[in-house]
């Protein structure tokens, strides 16, 4: 496993990579593998250079292979993360009816908390019923930042 951290304009950011897939993201004062060898990889140098890049907004999709899903509920929620656009949001429960779940609006929150690879996956995305940002792994303020920049940067 190899880990390593770069600022970029939300804040510092670390990735982990193993066998060759990007397999964790993190935030400032999130958990991290203490296993993992601190060194920059070709991968890890592409996915925070897609990184940067969509932050100027340069990128229209991620090409860095990202470690699969841990079940299928989860690549069903990935899948259906993956298709809205950068700028717009769905809630919960309109993730739920795009995956056949209606009543699972829920399960679709807990599988967003569960995302190891949000800005790649972009589980900021979605929202509450209310309208509201709701939850996000690297906090509420930081997924409010994240839905501006991209409703006006492209990212």
């Amino acid at each position: 496993m190899h880990l390593f951290f770069r600022n970029l304009p939300i804040g510092t950011v670390g990735l982990l990579e193993e066998d060759g897939l990007l397999r964790r993201l993190f935030f400032e004062g999130q958990p991290r593998f203490p296993d993992a060898v601190l060194s920059m990889t070709p991968l890890l140098r592409l996915a925070f250079e897609e990184l940067e890049a969509c932050f100027q907004g340069e990128l229209a999709a991620f090409s860095v292979p990202l470690a699969p899903p841990a079940t299928a509920f989860d690549g069903a929620v990935r899948s259906a993360l993956l298709a809205i656009p950068r700028g717009e949001t769905a809630t919960y429960g309109v993730l739920a009816r795009a995956i056949g779940k209606p009543g699972a609006a829920r399960a679709v929150g807990s599988a967003c908390r569960r995302n190891p690879l949000p800005l790649f996956i972009p589980c900021h995305r979605v929202v509450p019923a209310s309208g509201m940002p709701g939850e996000y792994s690297g906090g509420r303020d930081l997924k409010a930042r994240l839905l501006r920049l991209e409703r006006y940067a492209g990212c």
